[in-house]
């Protein structure tokens, strides 16, 4: 009796095929859960440089936006001559003196 119940266990468990089929399907899975993840991580990554790519476009098409209006308005000023050797000596006298003459 003892020997047909112990029969019985062995033949009521996974033989060593439906135990290897069972691995491949778990590390089947693992291995498609890894590459979905990998997949949705450099779709992340498209996104946020899409997004950081249009902010850029909108960041330079209101400077142009800005510079055309301030042309247009004439408030560009002219950049300034640079002042000669004479020039810088007035002004540093005038520093000096308090403007109160020479």
């Amino acid at each position: 009796m003892t020997a047909s119940c112990f029969a019985l266990l062995v033949a009521c468990g996974p033989s060593a095929e439906e135990k290897a089929a069972a691995e491949k399907a778990r590390m089947d899975s693992i291995s498609n859960v890894q590459a979905q993840m990998t997949a949705d991580s450099l779709a992340q990554v498209e996104m946020e440089k899409a997004r950081l790519d249009s902010m850029a476009m909108a960041m330079k098409a209101d400077s142009i936006a800005k510079a055309e209006a301030e042309a247009k308005k004439g408030s560009v000023k002219p950049k300034p001559k640079p002042k000669t050797v004479i020039q810088k000596k007035v002004e540093e006298a005038k520093k000096v003196t308090g403007g109160r003459g020479h």
